[in-house]
This record gives C-alpha cells, structure tokens and sequence, in this order.
C-alpha cells in the first residue's frame, strides 16, 4: 500500500509534504532528539516505513526538514503515532497543517477516525488536540517512560465519518 493513494492532492498549504524515507531518517533523528526526553529510535522509524505506515515530513523553504509524521492504519481508523514539529518552528501551526494532512490522507483511505496517545504532561500537544477537534476518549496508564518510572497517556479520537451501518 502506498503512503499516498494516487488521487489525492494536496491542497496549496500542504504542498511542501512529502513521503517520509529513509534518506529523511538522518533529519528526522536530529530534530526527535532535541524535541523528546524519550525520542523514537532510528529502528522504531525504519520498521514503521518497513511495515508501510504513512509517513510524511514538511520541509520549509529552504527544504530543510521542519515536521514529520507517522501513522498506521488499522481497518477503518488510522493511529497517530507519532507527529513532531521542529522546537524552534512550533506555534506557528505546522502541526495544524500536519494534522490537516493527515485528516486528508484518512479520509482518502476510508477511515472514519483518527486516535492517538499522549503524555498526560504534555499540555502544550493536549491543548493543540483540543482545539482540532480531538476528545478524550480514554487513559492508559504507566505507558510512556518517564524519569524516575512511568507516565500516564491520555488516549484521545478525532471522529472523522459516522462508521457504515
């Protein structure tokens, strides 16, 4: 399955996207070392482009690598797995567009929802959930390492399309 059905088009705010490679793993590493306390290892990237996830990454003017995806589609619901926007690039709505991107993506491939775990402490990506349509659907506790142990994530859904009767 591709990362992009065929007849999808990006709209103009979204042209920058581009199907995350590995050539980009090198960027992308760079940029989830400094924004994590916990980063994704280059193995957990490589097996979610082996398994064929959708992957895309935002590049700026000067192509340099600002945002990324990953996302796996289970049936009719896709899971954000993983969504990050260069620290000194954040609040100036790259993860809406990413999110925006997504939502595309999903609907072109008949999902009806979007879930996604995060850190309960992480109010700065809950408020941006929020604000997108999100809700809290659901709390999976001790699943994030934390300093010192674990951290609760807070599950939360974006309802897409009612699912078929």
């Amino acid at each position: 399955m591709s990362a992009q059905p065929k007849d999808l088009s990006w709209p103009a705010s979204l042209q920058s996207l581009q199907p995350l490679r590995a050539v980009d793993l090198d960027e992308v590493m760079a940029i989830e070392t400094v924004a994590y306390s916990h980063p994704w290892t280059r193995g957990n990237f490589i097996d979610s482009l082996a398994a064929g996830y959708a992957g895309f990454v935002m590049r700026d003017e000067q192509a340099r690598l600002c945002a990324y995806f990953l996302a796996m589609q289970v049936i009719d619901e896709m899971h954000l797995l993983n969504i990050t926007v260069i620290p000194e690039r954040q609040g100036q709505g790259l993860a809406r567009r990413m999110l925006d991107a997504l939502g595309l993506l999903s609907r072109a491939r008949g999902c009806h929802q979007i879930w996604l775990e995060v850190r309960e402490s992480n109010v700065r990506a809950r408020q941006l959930y929020d604000r997108y349509g999100f809700a809290q659907s659901g709390l999976r506790r001790n699943y994030y390492p934390a300093d010192g142990g674990r951290e609760d994530a807070i599950l939360m859904t974006l309802r897409l399309t009612e699912p078929a009767a």
